[in-house]
């Protein structure tokens, strides 16, 4: 099968960058719903021209989210992307998108909004196409993945899991690789509880939750084994009143990653296990895995053998790296479906005032997920 060329994207390059630069400055931090449904609407608008349904799915607590669809609902391939972003509303009066030279800037260019101007280009190309697509295609926009994509949750699994296979656009690592690789995410939360007292008139009266709190805090760093990918990481603790009262509550939020389901066990289990340290005391660990470990399994070595392939026929070399953070991709890898992420813009900076794409990486990849999408039809 002959698939579009990376010049023939390139010819393209001022439209996709006409589309990007009105995506980055439609600002949608995930926490600001009127926002981000003013870009939904707009995406709804542009997605709307091409053959094919849109739906909005309605959120109350977060942005709507929107999924395109062409061909039926016969195994399609998923494409997701997300249009929230990690930056406030002002941001892009200060900072508004800009290219200079072979970089584009902005809020969110890297971070998503490139993975949706590259999906709706390539989507846009394929139908130009004699055969559109070739197969059943599917394009989910959420609204929260910033803040644990906690509302599309449920969809993104009902709809990868009738996928042939799922494609994320999340951005590549600066070096260019796809991900075949993500850590698990989860949070520890650690509650002590002590009896208040005087520090100085009735101090042995008191239980401090505080030197309650710090046994746990100890024990859960050392939770960490580099040799099994695994980190944990207590990142913020609160207790006391002032400094003359013996504190009665204190507690930990704690941050871990695994590159395993075996590792998410043994913390849950750890959690589960724990018990007071100082007489008088008492502790409570809440556990929540938000995204499961997406591994190098055997069906990833094939997936990325197929992308490897087809860019070599395009004409260029794709790596690929494990990296720590998490995407949706997590909810997919568990379901056992063929899953590609990271296949998004080449840039650095995310969730940065430096954020940027190299704007030579818009042509070259959206060529790869068109192919992607025509070779999952074989």
């Amino acid at each position: 099968m002959s698939h579009l060329p990376i010049e023939f994207f390139a010819r393209r390059e001022a439209e996709m960058l006409a589309l990007l630069g009105e995506l980055v400055n439609c600002e949608s931090p995930s926490t600001e719903k009127p926002a981000v449904d003013a870009l939904g609407r707009r995406l709804a608008e542009i997605l709307g021209g091409l053959p094919g349904t849109v739906e909005t799915f309605p959120q109350t607590q977060s942005g709507n989210h929107l999924l395109y669809r062409w061909g039926g609902d016969d195994r399609p391939l998923l494409i997701l992307c997300h249009m929230d972003t990690v930056f406030d509303l002002g941001t892009t009066a200060q900072r508004p998108f800009r290219v200079e030279g072979e970089r584009a800037y902005g809020p969110g260019v890297l971070d998503m909004k490139a993975g949706i101007a590259m999906a709706v280009t390539a989507l846009r190309a394929l139908h130009e196409t004699p055969g559109g697509p070739g197969l059943p295609v599917q394009l989910l926009i959420n609204s929260d993945e910033e803040i644990g994509s906690t509302s599309s949750r449920a969809l993104i699994e009902k709809l990868a899991a009738q996928a042939r296979a799922v494609l994320v656009l999340e951005p590549a690592t600066p070096s260019g690789a796809i991900k075949t690789s993500r850590k698990g995410v989860g949070d520890l939360r650690i509650e002590t509880q002590g009896t208040a007292a005087h520090a100085g008139a009735a101090h042995a009266e008191g239980r401090n939750a505080i030197e309650e709190l710090a046994h746990h805090i100890l024990a859960a760093q050392a939770l960490t084994d580099y040799s099994r990918g695994t980190t944990v990481n207590v990142g913020v603790i609160r207790g006391g009143t002032r400094s003359n009262v013996v504190p009665d509550a204190a507690e930990a939020e704690v941050d871990f990653r695994v590159t395993q389901m075996e590792e998410a066990l043994r913390l849950e289990e750890w959690a589960r296990s724990r018990t007071p340290q100082v007489v008088g005391t008492g502790v409570r660990v809440r556990y929540e895995l938000n995204r499961p470990p997406m591994p190098r399994d055997t069906l990833m070595e094939v997936c990325y053998a197929k992308a490897f392939a087809l860019a070599v026929q395009l004409g260029f070399f794709l790596n690929e790296e494990a990296v720590g953070g998490a995407s949706d991709a997590n909810f997919v890898a568990p379901l056992g479906v063929p899953v590609l992420d990271g296949l998004g813009a080449v840039g650095d900076g995310a969730h940065s005032d430096r954020e940027f794409i190299m704007v030579p990486s818009l042509a070259e990849r959206t060529a790869l997920v068109a192919a992607l999408i025509q070779s999952w039809q074989e």
